[in-house]
């Protein structure tokens, strides 16, 4: 067959033409559009992934009426199917499963590369609103020119990701009669707060792959580099490239002339911009002195600003700086970004295990928790007294600016409500100036929530008020959230004490060191309970920190201003199931995956202290229990649902049965009578015998996910199955009667327990509990030779075994059997058909063999 050849300069003589049609000032791939665009194509990855030279096959710069600026961006290609590829959450596909960008989509796909562009502009530029057009096309039968149009918004708004504005045939609406227009359809565009929410978890993994590489770049080729001056330096570089619209102009790269003149040397250069940063983010005097004095230290010395081959190590590390994260902070990405950035330099240094416990991150997802259980809304008063950079803080602000969003009904309102968040409602105490540094600039890139961050002593020096201008107001705190240091007095219950005691009221919500609760605390616990109600005792994940930290611990929620009272109701749950897989390996891209709902989970953890055990779904009640402590006690916060050891008649029921069928299978063995050792010949002939093939698992089956649900959602009956992760009993825990149509899976299939990677044939409809998958066969198998397909899957138990859960489908399909085959090469069935046939008569006669030899 005749190559297909491209029809590029076809689809490019096309589109040219339109926008000459249209008037437009359009530029070709060498010409030039402004000097910051082309600074910024020239400074991005290239679409090979090399250094720069990114050269769209043609760009403009139009104005709307409202006088803003949108780059738009074009690339041609010249084949059918090369307009776009999506993700399969239908997101442009310009990363791969490692976060890394996927080169070979950006390169070979229209619409992916211009959005490769896009993303260009927004990391180096001044622009937050680009537009992205991909063209493509074909020739048909007759020789007509067939083409394809694909258009997406590229902005800060949607993280860079890319969202697609609509259905077009030409580029009549870059017109100047119809741009306004199209800009309006492309204001009315938004994601879901679902969606959102996803980007920004892709975005995370894409921070902590971009940092980790940034420091094991710096730590590798920056010699003479401590770990505060990496951390240090990151600061700086963020602050001075943040800019502020119309007042501060961003510092760029080629703005360090690596001088060695005396007052000119980059890192006075540098120092210039933070302090004219900072000045119009209106921060005061001794805060401002304090952080310039801080990053002064390490920005005006001598050997970073030695100048080696005409550049110094400062700007070295100022560039890479620039090139790896620019993105992120750039398009605004609300995360704890400098926590992550936190934890990824902290994990280069010599700390003793108590200082890890001491400094570790509390994970997003878990700041998340504790801000809905502290029940933080747009009017709470939030304070934390061991803010390390300030995660928390980060998590409560988002929190109090998205209620304030759903609230309010006046643009007005919300700005001043908004600034109000940011100004008053937020307080931090940080004793370590390190660490106090980053706080603050964590509150500065989330908006600058960085007024109330105080670092001083919280237990020694802090009496409640304000600091900075404002030392003689009380701030009226009403929500309080903490990680405290674990190595503090009473595993950080000390922290707990003294917030909890300046408080009228509200609620408080902390994660500690489980033992805190058990008998580490006990004195600070009892004080604690005099003003304060114990609503809740969260026994969290041991693999919460992995990697970080190997304490366990629990999440304890008061209800402040209320003593603890004998007859106080605790809500005591296990929460060791999250719904999170885990990875300690240093390397691994990503140590998280979601396997088992675990968004669902953490809302359901908060829906169960707020309203109680109505709420228990993917939990159950051998998970939840409501139950009381002793306020004198001290010792009693960590209790577990009461377990019955009083055996039922079905537990003696089953232990007989289990003890039969185990004497039974063993006695079976050892009977080999003259009829059985003929069919053996028989057997062990027709494996001999057979024409046996290679065929790869995935070629014969798929492993797809079940929908699951805890046991407490079933309902009387014995129509269907529900199946666990359990090796007894065909992974039968229970049977049920029906409860829904979305989680039944067909019969026919295998299910997959992913603990013990057991398979079961499954010969009725059934539900599935946590854990397990469906193996469902792309060709078809007759039922009566199920159990050969059985024994091919169980054979890759050990294969499947130390695998990553999230690895299995993948390990699985490359697997290799042998199957009996036909002449043709066609799975021969009736051959397997006849050796199930033999074996079940073979083990029939043994067992009425036996049956004889009782009577």
């Amino acid at each position: 067959m005749a190559k297909v050849q491209s029809v590029e300069p076809n689809i490019a003589h096309l589109a040219n033409g339109w926008m000459q049609q249209y008037e437009l000032d359009y530029k070709l791939e060498q010409e030039s559009l402004n000097e910051e665009i082309d600074k910024a194509l020239s400074e991005y990855a290239s679409k090979q992934g090399g250094a720069g030279g990114n050269r769209p096959d043609a760009k403009l710069l139009l104005q709307d009426s409202n006088q803003d600026w949108f780059p738009i961006l074009i690339e041609y290609k010249g084949y059918k199917d090369k307009l776009v590829k999506l993700t399969k959450n239908g997101h442009v596909a310009n990363r791969d499963a490692k976060n890394n960008p996927n080169y070979n989509n950006i390169k070979s796909y229209a619409v992916n590369g211009a959005v490769h562009y896009a993303n260009a502009i927004l990391h180096y530029t001044s622009y937050t609103d680009v537009i992205a057009i991909g063209i493509t096309g074909y020739k048909d039968a007759y020789g007509d020119l067939r083409h394809s149009i694909g258009v997406y918004y590229v902005s800060k708004s949607n993280l860079g990701v890319g969202q697609k504005v609509g259905e077009f045939s030409d580029l009549s609406f870059l017109g100047k009669d119809n741009f306004d227009e199209f800009i309006k359809q492309v204001r009315e565009l938004s994601l879901t707060p679902e969606e959102l929410d996803h980007i920004r978890k892709e975005k995370d993994r894409e921070i902590r792959a971009s940092l980790v590489r940034l420091n094991n770049d710096v730590y590798k080729d920056e010699k003479g580099l401590g770990e505060r001056d990496r951390v240090y330096l990151v600061a700086a570089t963020i602050m001075a490239t943040l800019g502020i619209p119309g007042e501060v102009k961003p510092l760029e790269k080629n703005d360090l002339k690596s001088s060695t003149e005396t007052g000119e040397w980059d890192g006075d250069i540098l120092l210039r911009k933070i302090n004219a940063f900072l000045d119009k983010k209106h921060l005061p005097d001794k805060k401002k002195a304090m952080i310039v004095r801080t990053l002064q230290n390490t920005l005006t010395t001598e050997n970073l600003n030695k100048v080696v081959n005409g550049e110094t190590q400062l700007k070295r590390v100022f560039s890479r700086v620039v090139d790896d994260l620019g993105i992120y902070y750039k398009i605004g990405l609300t995360t704890d970004f400098t926590g992550k950035l936190f934890n990824e330099m902290y994990s280069w240094l010599g700390f003793t295990q108590d200082k890890l416990n001491d400094v570790v991150l509390t994970p997003s997802y878990v700041a998340k928790l504790l801000v809905k259980l502290a029940r933080i809304n747009q009017n709470s008063y939030v304070w934390d007294f061991a803010t390390g950079s300030a995660g928390l803080l980060v998590a409560a602000m988002n929190e109090m600016l998205d209620d304030a969003k759903r609230r309010s009904t006046s643009p007005y309102e919300l700005e001043q409500k908004t600034l109000k968040i940011k100004a008053e409602q937020l307080l931090g105490l940080e004793v370590l100036q390190d660490v106090y540094m980053l706080a603050i600039l964590n509150m500065i890139m989330m908006g600058d929530g960085s007024s109330n961050i105080l670092n001083m002593d919280s237990l020694e020096e802090f009496d409640g008020k304000y600091g900075y201008g404002r030392e003689n107001k009380v701030f009226p705190a009403t929500a309080f959230i903490l990680n405290p240091p674990y190595s503090a007095e009473g595993n950080g219950m000390v922290f707990v004490e003294k917030a909890l005691s300046m408080m009228q009221g509200g609620y408080g919500a902390i994660i500690i060191q489980s033992s805190a609760g058990s008998g580490k605390a006990i004195e600070y616990n009892q004080r604690i309970l005099q003003h304060s109600t114990l609503l809740a005792s969260i026994k969290m994940p041991s693999d919460l920190f992995a990697g970080k930290s190997n304490v366990q611990t629990c999440v304890y929620v008061f209800k402040v201003g209320e003593p603890h009272e004998k007859d106080s109701i605790v809500k005591f749950i296990d929460f060791s199931n999250d719904g999170y897989s885990r990875n300690t390996r240093k390397k691994a891209v990503s140590n998280l995956e979601n396997v088992d709902h675990a968004d669902q989970r953490y809302q359901e953890i908060v829906d169960l202290v707020k309203f109680g055990k109505s709420k228990l779904h993917y939990l159950d009640e051998t998970n939840y229990y409501e139950g009381t402590i002793d306020p004198q006690n001290g010792a009693d916060w960590n209790q577990i649902a009461p377990v019955d050891v009083q055996p039922t008649f079905t537990d003696y029921t089953n232990s007989v049965k289990d003890q039969l069928i185990w004497k039974l299978s063993t006695l079976l063995d050892e009977v080999v009578g003259d009829e059985e050792s003929a069919m053996n010949q028989s057997i062990g002939n027709l494996i001999e015998k057979a024409d046996w093939k290679d065929f790869k698992l995935g070629d014969l089956f798929t492993i797809e996910s079940t929908k699951s649900f805890n046991k407490n959602a079933l309902t009387s009956g014995d129509n269907y199955d529900y199946i666990t992760r359990t090796s007894r009993q065909q992974g039968i825990l229970k049977t049920t009667g029906f409860v829904n149509n979305e989680n039944l899976n067909e019969s026919g299939i295998w299910s997959l327990g992913l603990m013990q990677m057991t398979f079961f044939y499954r010969e009725r409809q059934w539900y599935a509990g946590q854990f397990v998958k469906k193996v469902v066969p792309i060709i078809d198998i007759p039922v009566d030779c199920a159990p050969f397909f059985t024994t091919l899957l169980n054979k890759q138990h050990d294969r499947l075994q130390p695998v990553l859960v999230r690895n299995v489908p993948a390990t699985f399909a490359e697997g290799i059997v042998k199957i009996p085959v036909t002449a043709d090469g066609d799975i021969d069935f009736d051959c397997i058909r006849l050796l199930v046939s033999m074996l079940e008569k073979r083990e029939t006669a043994k067992l009425i063999s036996y049956l004889k030899s009782l009577f």
